[in-house]
């Protein structure tokens, strides 16, 4: 029975396992942010010297920029066009696959005050003005404002704004709130440092300090990946990445989630192991006291060890 134990803790071990990057540590050190683009590309930002950085899989340099405010940036999901936006500068820049600017927008000369923007595509932005407390939709291929909304909210601890679907996510460094356009606050759940939304396709994730989580309608806020210990996560379409001890290391998606799977049956294992101070039932045939024959019980934990070599076979 405790060999069986043992083998299911390996299974859960080495199925998260995970690979270390070979970027140097020196550019990891002093990182205040790090992305990465869906083609396994690594974007780092540090707040010493406001620079951004690109770099390959390999650790190679792509394109490096150094910017004089701070700038916090979006997404680069789409690595042709990386938005950027500044609240000291008030304006939004987008750079191309080189790091190199290909497009800027100047706020001060037709709005108030910016908080906020998001890029929701090539053409239109989403715009926080603090000022006139508005939420402005604004499309700067043409230089023309095509709706404005009444949103009057806290601006303590804003951390990042997402439209999607006429929904508007707001997410502080403690909380994640959901919003319709008529300023009806939709949902709300404590957020632990939150950093940025990121969207795929349908789903929104909430990228924070040493978690990812995933916003789930009916059910709220449910936990992808996690690491107490991690400086900096993120993810892209295959793989979690993690800077742990000025190391960058990658977690297979499909890995986490196995992991994930046989964690909880060995929670389950563990929950129904008989106390060590009590020897188990014999699984033997016994009689009562009448003498009428007692058939044993159906055996649960060789179902669920039995579970959990299908699931080790089948690779879910």
């Amino acid at each position: 029975m405790r060999l069986i134990y043992l083998i299911c803790i390996f299974i859960f071990c080495s199925s998260a396992a995970q690979k270390v990057l070979p970027l140097d540590t020196l550019k990891l050190k002093e990182a205040k942010d790090m992305l990465a683009d869906d083609y396994g590309n690594l974007y780092i930002y540090k707040n010493k010297d406001f620079s951004f950085t690109k770099y390959d899989s390999l650790g190679k340099q792509i394109g490096k920029m150094m910017l004089t405010v701070p700038y916090k940036v979006q997404s680069v999901q789409n690595p042709l066009n990386v938005p950027l936006f500044s609240e000291n500068a008030q304006e939004m820049k987008f750079v191309d696959q080189n790091m190199n600017e290909i497009q800027r927008i100047d706020f001060k000369q037709k709005f108030g005050f910016i908080r906020m923007a998001y890029a929701e595509d090539l053409q239109q932005l989403w715009l926080l003005d603090d000022s006139t407390k508005r939420l402005i939709q604004y499309n700067f291929r043409n230089d023309t404002t095509i709706n404005s909304f009444p949103f009057d909210i806290s601006f303590e601890d804003f951390m990042d704004l997402l439209v999607y679907e006429s929904k508007v996510y707001i997410l502080t460094k403690n909380h994640i709130r959901i919003y319709s356009l008529k300023f009806e606050k939709l949902f709300e759940a404590p957020v632990n440092n939150g950093k940025r939304f990121r969207r795929e396709n349908d789903n929104i994730l909430v990228i924070a300090n040493n978690s990812i989580l995933k916003y789930v309608p009916e059910k709220g806020m449910t936990i992808l990946f996690e690491d107490q210990d991690a400086q900096i996560v993120d993810k892209n379409i295959l793989s979690y990445f993690e800077i742990n001890g000025n190391k960058l290391y990658l977690y297979s998606l499909e890995k986490v989630k196995k992991a994930r799977q046989q964690k909880q049956l060995e929670t389950q294992l563990e929950a129904i192991q008989p106390p060590t101070d009590k020897p188990a039932e014999s699984a033997e045939e016994k009689t009562n006291e009448k003498g009428e024959e007692i058939k044993p019980q159906d055996n649960t934990l060789e179902k669920l060890i039995q579970d959990a070599s299908e699931v080790q076979t089948a690779g879910v």
